[in-house]
């Protein structure tokens, strides 16, 4: 199987597969480089409300792939950071559903999602003092203000591994289940995501991430999608919410 990432979109979810198992998913350059062509359209469909990212089989990605560090400059790092970028950008809700190891540029394209599910038994790791890298310093801030400073520090500093129960404990991941429910959960949970005001998900995740300049684009968008006028009447009525906000 050629190194690849598939998309597919059902219940108004797109789920991303990052495939390369000969390499335990790690992403190639070529990878990286589909990444932010993949996630434009996605971005701009309207049958796309929420998206998952995930990794084949029993792997979530073990990084980049080590071969392909000795191409000339800095483009590896450069194509993870754009792909990294464009995920952080997606303006729908992203998961990232994690099985065993999520490691280096798997841990950078995990943290640009807006969540993390994981299964029991992940391992995860930020290993770029392995190889003597210097992190990119974007990422770095986006683990940092998802575990804070010391968190980060250990998991820069040493390049190990942690586990479930310690990434649950620093917010690295925000839900753990058991082996043989992380499709089930993720399935309800993002039922639950594509269900909600996509209006409301995506100035939060705006603000969450600190814009600072959009209170009057969000107001005005507010006032002309119909939204909180939809979402009152379903209260007052007992009935699910209809929102239209981005169709």
């Amino acid at each position: 199987m050629e190194p690849q990432l598939t998309v597919t979109v059902a219940d108004e979810v797109a789920t991303v597969v990052i495939a390369n198992p000969a390499k335990r998913n790690a992403m190639t350059a070529a990878m990286w480089r589909a990444l932010p062509e993949l996630l434009g359209p996605l971005a701009a469909d309207p049958a796309v409300r929420a998206l998952v990212l995930t990794g084949a089989g029993e792997t979530f990605c073990a990084g980049a792939d080590i071969s392909t560090l000795r191409e000339p400059g800095d483009e590896q790092q450069t194509l993870a950071v754009r792909a990294e970028e464009a995920l952080a950008a997606f303006p729908k809700p992203t998961l990232a559903a994690v099985r065993g190891f999520c490691v280096g540029g798997g841990s950078q394209l995990a943290a640009a999602c807006d969540l993390r599910f994981a299964e029991e038994g992940a391992r995860f790791g930020v290993t770029p003092a392995k190889l003597g890298i210097v992190y990119p310093s974007s990422s770095t801030r986006r683990l940092a203000a998802l575990v804070g400073p010391s968190a980060a520090k250990h998991l820069l500093f040493s390049g190990e591994f942690v586990d479930t129960e310690r990434a649950l404990r620093t917010g690295l991941v925000d839900e753990v289940l058991p082996v043989g429910e992380l499709d089930k959960r993720v399935a309800e949970f993002t039922r639950t995501l594509v269900s909600r005001s996509l209006l409301t998900q995506a100035a939060a995740k705006e603000f969450a991430d600190g814009r600072t300049d959009r209170d009057a684009h969000w107001a005005e968008r507010a006032r002309g999608s119909g939204d909180t006028a939809e979402g009152v009447a379903a209260f007052l009525e007992g009935r699910a919410a209809r929102f239209t906000y981005g169709l």
